[in-house]
């Protein structure tokens, strides 16, 4: 079974480039797919990619951030092959992009290696990710979309002859059909699942998750007290102003949103100074990640269904955290989603950011002020100048159903369960 990647490359831009490369990235952004420079629709393995430019910045503690380019890549794995699919996709062009960044080889000494060289230096880790179902690959979302669309099709087609027939006859109509037609043999079978070395390879992961669990616990259980101390003489004293993020922010923000039927967003913001915080936000995305992985990899995070993908990245030696996602439906609703199902996971992550709306107990209040969260949300919201999505017009709920028509067409089904099946088309 193919896994699913985060691939992110970070790269230093040169303070004299930042205007030319923010151009350059805004013009890519108007055609993301097949623009010519990164024509993202190249890579067949892709479903999302953006481009993002984070300004320079000052820490809490005045510290100097320099600009930076951020590149996200959601694609089926491996990772080495994507990155060089992507060298061998953008070419030359690459260096349109990248030369504003520092520590890119020079002009005189540029060829595919050293270009791939200078992306893998830059790879970058995520503390934390999540994949909607792991294993969906972009070959099969597309080939499940193009299936639907052809039996869709064959029933307008033979409308006349199956109205009135029993469902399980429709079915055996549709079943015939798609094993007759060469370019849809392959869905007579079932969708590929996790092979032996995969399954163990994931029951080994687990295992060894709990184990360090279990080995930590008395020291956990020991420090909790003082953990618990600190930190809610913290949460008491830490700031937590009531943002603003302005009228004319937002609605330059609202302007990239809602062309699709998922929408991106990016939000960058800093720790909050000292250790306490920083090792406290490394822990709990140990656990989302975790998660992420054991728990909620079947398209449901905890209730909240319409993510396709997110991660979390820690930047500048974990002083700062960029958090991308893609998602289905609007800001407004996405923000609501996770406002009424995780509000305590929202605080368990953020809470550990400058600004935000005060908590209790790490998990208590902080999202449920919702004018207070929204205000931060977009406070820390950044525009993302190239973003590129592969099914822009699939839903995470449309994708599932693609597959459920797909795996309906093997085995049995009575009266009953292909009447249900026959309701998904």
């Amino acid at each position: 079974m193919t896994q699913q990647v985060a691939i992110t490359i970070v790269a230093p831009v040169k303070p004299a480039d930042v205007d030319t490369l923010r151009a350059t990235l805004e013009a890519m952004g108007d055609d993301p797919a097949a623009n010519d420079v990164i024509p993202f629709a190249k890579m067949a393995a892709l479903h999302f990619a953006r481009l993002v430019l984070l300004d320079a910045d000052t820490g809490p503690d005045g510290s100097a951030m320099q600009a930076k380019l951020v590149l996200l890549l959601d694609c089926d794995g491996p990772a080495a092959r994507r990155l060089s699919e992507l060298v061998v996709i953008a070419g030359d062009r690459l260096d349109e992009v990248f030369q504003h960044c520092e520590g890119y080889p020079a002009a005189a000494g540029r060829d595919r290696a050293r270009r791939r060289a200078y992306l893998k230096s830059c790879l970058v880790g995520a503390a934390a990710s999540y994949v909607n179902t792991i294993g969906r690959t972009a070959s099969e979302v597309r080939q499940e979309m193009a299936l639907r669309e052809a039996i869709e099709a064959f029933l307008d087609r033979e409308r006349d002859g199956l109205t009135g027939k029993p469902a399980v006859d429709a079915r055996l109509a549709i079943r015939r059909f798609v094993s007759e037609s060469a370019e849809f043999r392959w869905a007579s079978s079932a969708a590929g699942r996790p092979g032996r070395v995969e399954r163990l390879r994931d029951r080994l992961h687990l295992a060894a998750g709990v184990a360090v669990l279990l080995a930590v616990s008395p020291v956990v259980l020991v420090a909790a007290p003082f953990y618990i101390f600190e930190l809610r003489r913290r949460e008491r004293s830490d700031p937590a102003p009531r943002l603003d993020p302005g009228d004319a922010r937002v609605r330059r923000l609202a302007a990239a949103e809602d062309h699709l039927a998922q929408n991106q967003f990016t939000a960058v913001g800093h720790l909050k100074a000292g250790a306490f915080r920083r090792y406290t936000a490394v822990a709990v995305l140990a656990l989302v990640n975790f998660g992420a992985r054991h728990l909620f990899s079947g398209g449901d995070l905890s209730g909240v269904k319409s993510i396709h993908f997110a991660r979390w990245v820690f930047l500048e030696d974990k002083r700062r955290m960029i958090f991308a996602s893609n998602y289905d439906g609007s800001l407004e609703n996405y923000m609501d989603d996770f406002i009424d199902k995780v509000a305590w996971g929202l605080n368990a992550v953020f809470s550990n950011g400058v600004d935000y709306p005060r908590t209790n107990w790490l998990i208590k209040d902080g999202a449920h002020d919702e004018e207070a969260f929204k205000a931060f949300i977009r406070t820390r919201q950044v525009p993302t100048q190239v973003w590129y999505s592969a099914f822009g017009s699939l839903s995470a709920r449309n994708i599932e159903n693609n597959a459920c028509i797909r795996a309906g067409l093997s085995g049995e089904m009575d009266e009953v369960a292909a009447a249900a099946w026959l309701r998904r088309l």
